[in-house]
């Protein structure tokens, strides 16, 4: 199947809100302190701009908008950005899509200036998890630390 990745534009906010929400809710991340609840979801394209060394990424199928990522500076560390957000509609998994999307911010961020990445995700996302060890991130014992990914 074929996809397409692009930087996110108006058009795909509402598209990208619905499956972020759906595929929170389909791994629990529901309320307070999940990032489906985070005010972004609500209009990511405002969110995320070049000027402020961010980009969010959508892949789309055949016309339709089926899940992005983005990445963004993680303010609590300079020189360091936080690959975010990395959400798939069920039927666009297991196509390389999620790897796409994601080497595609983390290129960005490295052509930024950004030297290390950090990431948060839950741990019964075991896809994500093993596509981040890929990646090159490394399993963290608890929030943030030395042990993000090098660029």
């Amino acid at each position: 199947m074929s996809y397409q990745i692009q930087a996110i534009g108006a058009e795909h906010d509402h598209a990208l809100r619905l499956i972020i929400e759906s595929v929170g809710a389909e791994y629990g991340a529901i309320g307070e302190g999940f990032g489906p609840s985070d005010e972004e979801v609500k209009c990511m394209s405002k969110h995320y701009q070049e000027d402020n060394k961010s980009l969010y990424l959508v892949a789309i199928i055949n016309g339709k908008v089926v899940g992005g990522c983005g990445i963004a500076p993680f303010i609590e560390q300079q020189g360091v950005c936080e690959l975010r957000k990395l959400f798939l509609i069920p039927e666009s998994r297991g196509l390389g899509i999620g790897k796409a999307l994601a080497q595609a911010c983390l290129d960005f961020a490295k052509h930024n200036g950004f030297q290390r990445c950090y990431l948060d995700t839950l741990a019964t996302m075991q896809s994500a998890i093993a596509l981040y060890m890929q990646l090159g991130f490394t399993h963290l014992s608890q929030p943030f630390g030395d042990y993000s990914r090098w660029l």
